[in-house]
């Protein structure tokens, strides 16, 4: 962000160095989009109105006398200081000169005059980023001698509340962020509304608030939400630059990261695959970038569980990595391959590149710790139980000293060692390491996601040991902190809220189960469609929670369409076919009978055996929350 904040700095000083223009934002990411916009605001505001040049003319001037020295007045004197001032404020390179030169200018100029001068220092103070409470103080005084109260949009109001919002984005108060940037946004399309100033003024401005209020939305966790203004910036990039720029290119990984950190991957492939076109086109093969984006796609096949591409990309990545002697990037690109080899099932294949990592990572360093916890995976796999355990109590050893300097990084891997453990059956060692993984993720609000995950994966963990009481507290956080995270339709909440069904039911309160089987089942339906297995499944649950309640034509009438689904899979769902038409019998047995005796139906029947109460069902995590299967 200061890269471009500086580009954007010196394109400006080439501008118009006797202007007074002030630069946008530090998380402007480009240099390309111009500013010429404050030369239609210089003629009212402040330091922008130069005074006219005074004129000595002793035939026109009845206070001098012909041959002698014209005398300078007062006023004139002033306004030549003032004029001084302004070139010395402007001639400024560094911070320290520009705070300089405003010191000098307070004796003269009185605050409304000083309007401009506090934002440009501001933006100065917010792009360098070392004392964002100085810079907040400038900005305070800005907004209020530029925000007069009247109701016309102004530009130059537009960009001090951008610059509000990213001060106060650096003090970490994020509502107060999105209060001025809101209003920023708001303005500035008020302004394009009307024509006011030219689209091409607006749109850098603009693109500065955006991608702002992305990076406070990421910051609070509502990550759905900053990728919406993240393609937004986009949009406007796409709009303003060359097609074929290695910035768009950029700009485009930029949103493929932000899908896959949400777990979209099929929304971050395209844009993945048009950065690499982009970057191939502009820069060749061989280009950093193009590695950059190769390694991306790799995670995003992965993601997608097509495991050969991903492999593929990683392989072509590695080779640009190591002729530009990449050695952090390449490291980092060989466990990726490592973990995709595992995933094709080639266990002995990933162990011997994990062994040739490992002897080029130091020994307390990260990157050795994330080597042993993908040996133990691959360990794991092989049934080498105790040699994977041995794997991850050094990872473990690795990792606790780092908590304080990396708390995200660490936090990542004690949540993936928690997996390992689980695959184990080592539940309660999993249980511990998770909940000491939640601690570190509450201090973080930009984690949220994480830490609702986190917490999905603890609920499980309980629901699946019989405490089922705990696990009720941790799903019900985790089903509101990704709901806040990822918006309510996202299918990993349907995972979450489908575990709470189950362990109402486990509880006997069919009511309430029948109640979270339904949410999970609208969510099913919207992210994965009515014939995905897990829409099935969220079907059939309301049928057993139904059931329980002897609301038996409800029952029957969802198992009815969970039959339905399951005919439009063919030949490949035959068993789980045949059971579901089994489950329908029984409930058109009990049906009868209930209506034949009139009493009250309890609770089906529950297995010992599995303290979610669902029969013949074992429950698998994904990495975002808990996951319901039935055989």
């Amino acid at each position: 962000m200061k890269r471009a904040s500086i580009l954007l700095l010196s394109h400006l000083t080439r501008q118009n160095p006797k202007t007074l223009t002030p630069l946008l934002s530090r998380n402007y990411l480009s240099s390309n989009i111009t500013t010429n916009n404050l030369k239609s605001c210089t003629k009212t505001n402040g330091l922008i109105n130069k005074p006219h040049q005074f004129q000595a003319n002793p035939s026109r001037n009845s206070g001098t006398l012909v041959g002698t020295t014209p005398q300078i007045s007062s006023r004139q004197k002033k306004i030549k200081e003032k004029s001084q001032l302004e070139e010395a404020f402007e001639s400024a390179a560094t911070v320290e000169g520009m705070l300089e030169a405003f010191k000098d200018m307070e004796a003269c100029f009185d605050e409304r005059e000083l309007g401009l001068a506090l934002l440009k220092v501001g933006l100065k103070l917010d792009q360098q980023g070392e004392d964002p409470e100085k810079a907040l103080t400038f900005a305070t005084r800005a907004l209020r001698v530029l925000d007069i109260g009247d109701e016309k949009p102004s530009f130059l109001v537009a960009m001090a509340l951008q610059l509000m919002g990213s001060v106060s984005y650096s003090l970490k108060r994020f509502n107060d962020s999105l209060g001025y940037l809101n209003r920023a946004k708001r303005m500035l399309g008020r302004l394009e509304e009307e024509g006011a100033t030219a689209v091409e003024d607006i749109r850098p401005v603009l693109h500065a608030v955006l991608l702002e209020l992305s990076n406070v939305k990421t910051a609070m966790g509502r990550r759905e939400e900053a990728i919406h203004n993240l393609k937004k910036c986009l949009e406007i990039k796409e709009m303003t630059m060359d097609k074929g720029s290695k910035e768009l290119g950029v700009a485009n990984r930029e949103l493929a990261e932000a899908y896959v950190a949400v777990l979209n991957f099929n929304e971050a492939l395209p844009f993945g695959l048009k950065a690499l076109d982009i970057h191939k086109s502009g820069l060749g093969d061989y280009s950093v970038e193009v590695a950059y984006d190769r390694k991306l796609l790799g995670v995003i096949y992965s993601g997608l569980e097509e495991h050969d591409k991903a492999l593929e990309q990683n392989e072509l990545s590695q080779k640009v990595l190591k002729s530009w002697g990449l050695r952090s990037e390449l490291l980092h690109a060989e466990i990726d391959a490592a973990n995709m080899q595992i995933a094709l099932g080639k266990y002995d294949e990933a162990i011997n590149t994990l062994k040739g990592v490992v002897q080029q990572t130091e020994k307390d360093g990260g990157n050795r710790a994330l080597v042993f916890i993908s040996m133990a995976k691959a360990l794991c796999n092989l049934e080498k139980i105790v040699d994977a355990k041995r794997c991850l109590e050094i990872a473990l050893g690795i990792l606790d000293k780092k908590e304080t300097a990396s708390p995200v990084e660490v936090a990542e891997a004690y949540s993936e060692i928690a997996m390992l453990y689980e695959n184990m059956n080592e539940f309660e060692t999993a249980i511990s390491l998770l909940k000491r993984t939640q601690s570190m993720l509450e201090k973080l609000p930009q984690e949220q996601h994480s830490e609702g995950s986190v917490s999905a994966r603890i609920g499980w963990l309980l629901l699946l040991t019989g405490k089922v009481t705990q696990a009720i507290p941790y799903l019900e956080s985790a089903a509101e902190m990704l709901k806040e995270s990822y918006g309510p339709k996202h299918f990993g909440i349907g995972y979450v809220y489908n575990n709470l069904g189950a362990a109402y039911l486990e509880l006997d309160r069919p009511q309430s189960a029948a109640q979270m089987f339904a949410v999970a089942k609208d969510i099913m339906d919207a992210a994965l469609g009515p014939h995905h297995t897990d829409s099935i499944e969220a079907y059939q649950n309301l049928s057993k929670a139904y059931g329980a309640m002897g609301s038996y034509t409800l029952a029957i009438e969802f198992q009815q369409r969970a039959i339905d689904a399951w005919e439009s899979h063919g030949p490949s769902a035959h068993d789980v076919l045949m059971e579901a038409r089994r489950i329908r019998e029984q409930l058109k047995t009990k049906a009868r009978d209930a209506s034949t005796n009139q009493l009250p139906t309890k609770a089906l029947p529950l297995p010992q055996s599995c303290p979610s109460g669902r029969n013949e069902e074992t429950y698998i995590m994904t990495s975002l929350s808990a996951r319901v299967k039935q055989p």
